[in-house]
């Protein structure tokens, strides 16, 4: 039998994650599958393509982003609209031009004020910094962490540092940026690994910053923009909105 016969025919040797959705893709091009129609269910379409659960997901996500399925817990897997898929992927085209230009607002502000923080070596200031540092790396050791905690004390740290840099209209300029960010999104810092990662590249930035060392301080500032701005585009590519995504991990 053919794939044009029955596009759920098993799958050949060498088949990934982009031709099970180009299998599906087929079906709903062929009106096998239409506008609301639920897809068999995983346990039975990975069976019938003769694929492995953890494939299918992948492609099922991808079919996703792309707007030709939509995904709903507990209830399946449904053809999307087309008109609904293309409200979807500018929505999600506008949320991550949203995210983009937040991110590129923190790298233009952040990085150059954690070099003058450096440079500068304001003694009261930089005691401030090591107090919200410290009260930042307890609270993301804890065995049970308060994320709403961990959420105001990340942005304190940032915002001691702008301090320290010693322009009040720098200060006051992250001070709104941080107000935006806290106010439209959640943070990233819950996903695997992440706030690990986060808390040592804090504690690199803390290090240079009280070393007085400016190049040191500017590399960690723009290394842990650059990791934290991955995540956040990365979970919201990967189908969550963006109140469910962090510039607010900082």
């Amino acid at each position: 039998m053919s794939v044009a016969d029955d596009p759920w025919v098993p799958l050949r040797q060498g088949s990934v994650s982009d031709l099970i959705a180009e299998r599906i893709l087929q079906a709903i091009e062929s009106q096998e599958l239409k506008p609301g129609d639920r897809l068999p269910s995983e346990r039975e379409l990975a069976s019938r393509l003769g694929t492995s659960r953890p494939s299918l997901r992948e492609a099922l996500r991808s079919l996703r982003q792309s707007g030709h399925v939509d995904i709903k817990h507990g209830s399946g897997v449904f053809v999307a609209d087309p008109s609904e898929s293309h409200a979807l992927r500018d929505a999600k085209f506008a949320e991550e031009l949203t995210l983009t230009e937040l991110f590129d607002m923190r790298e233009v502000l952040e990085v150059p004020a954690t070099a003058w923080a450096a440079r500068n070596q304001d003694r009261e200031l930089l005691a401030k910094v090591t107090e919200a540092f410290h009260a930042l790396d307890r609270c993301a050791r804890a065995a049970e962490i308060d994320w709403a905690e961990l959420r105001g004390l990340d942005s304190a740290f940032h915002l001691r540092i702008v301090e320290a840099a010693g322009n009040r209209f720098l200060t006051r300029t992250e001070t709104v940026l941080q107000d935006i960010l806290a106010r439209g999104m959640q943070s990233t810092l819950r996903l695997p690994g992440r706030l690990e990662r986060s808390r040592r590249d804090h504690a690199r930035i803390h290090e240079a910053v009280i070393a007085g060392d400016p190049v040191a301080a500017r590399r960690a500032a723009k290394a842990h923009i650059d990791g934290a701005r991955r995540a956040a585009l990365k979970h919201l590519r990967d189908g969550h909105p963006a109140e469910e995504v962090s510039g607010q991990e900082h």
